[in-house]
């Protein structure tokens, strides 16, 4: 599988550039899967339901299933947080899987920079940074900068960087 970071301050636009593009990249043909990263005390359940209250009473891990989605939530217990890569490990097999978040992992990405968030870039002296997808000329980056809203020049740069052209 292929492995492309998106990242960027809290903020730039990281979530909706994912989002604009999964369409493009899959209605190119490629499959994509999604990690993302969150901080601490995110939870995807509800408090209340039956498989907050497996978590609540103990559970490593809870399952859940329907005929429409399964989701599968592990607590850590003091355990420490799993590495990107054992993350991805758990994905099932596509083609691309596209990373959010993870501006500190060692794998290419994507910087996404506007300069109305008032953050310092990611990419001066961070070579994982492949590219950046901005709304300004950034004329001495050293790497391609692509219009955040050329959503076809995104994906353009995705598939000739991960090599997707043969799909």
């Amino acid at each position: 599988m292929k492995l492309l970071g998106i990242a960027g301050w809290s903020g730039s636009g990281k979530t909706t550039l994912v989002t604009r593009l999964l369409p493009v990249l899959i209605g190119r043909g490629v499959s994509v899967s999604t990690v993302k990263h969150a901080h601490h005390q995110f939870d995807v359940d509800q408090p209340g339901k039956d498989s907050f209250l497996h978590r609540q009473a103990g559970a490593r891990e809870v399952l859940v299933g329907s005929a429409r989605r399964w989701a599968l939530m592990a607590e850590l217990r003091e355990r420490p947080e799993p590495s990107l890569s054992e993350l991805v490990a758990k994905l099932s097999p596509v083609d691309l899987v596209l990373v959010e978040g993870f501006k500190h992992e060692g794998h290419d990405k994507i910087e996404v920079y506007r300069a109305a968030a008032d953050k310092p870039p990611l990419y001066p002296g961070n070579a994982t940074v492949v590219a950046i997808a901005s709304d300004r000329a950034l004329p001495d980056a050293g790497r391609p900068v692509l219009p955040l809203d050329d959503l076809e020049a995104i994906a353009d740069f995705i598939f000739d960087h991960c090599a997707l052209n043969g799909l």
